[in-house]
């Protein structure tokens, strides 16, 4: 099974800055006009141009908004030095949302990109989650 990520965003352009100014990821390839795919993550990520108030599901209720929202599926993005990666996301334009958390398995610091998507990095310590692990 293979697998990719999608993110719909309101401005290709704008988030193809935030995207590899955030995370170190690169362009690939274009589709069409609104898809931009982003190497270097182990799965490929598509960033996909949609506007604000348009449904994801045809003749759903829900539209689309680019202000902080709750979702259950986020991405938890490892990195080997949190601080470092957390400076870079910042620079980049991604809000913290909580201090940095640490735990026995590892530092967390919950953040959000400049379109309300949720996300996570993550630094294990240790052996990570097998810290905890029954």
């Amino acid at each position: 099974m293979d697998m990719l990520v999608n993110i719909d965003v309101p401005d290709l352009a704008r988030a193809e800055a935030f995207y590899t100014a955030a995370f170190g990821l690169r362009p690939g390839r274009r589709i069409g006009a609104e898809v931009l795919e982003l190497l270097g993550a182990p799965v490929p990520i598509y960033l996909l141009q949609k506007a604000a108030g348009t449904s994801p599901v045809p003749g759903g209720t829900q539209v689309r908004s680019y202000q902080r929202h709750w979702c259950p599926v986020h991405l938890d993005i490892v990195v080997p030095d949190l601080d470092a990666a957390l400076r870079q996301a910042l620079t980049a334009g991604a809000l913290q949302e909580t201090p940095v958390q640490v735990a026995r398995w590892g530092k967390l610091a919950m953040l959000a990109d400049p379109y309300g998507n949720g996300f996570c990095l993550i630094e294990f310590i240790g052996r990570g989650y097998d810290e905890i692990a029954t």
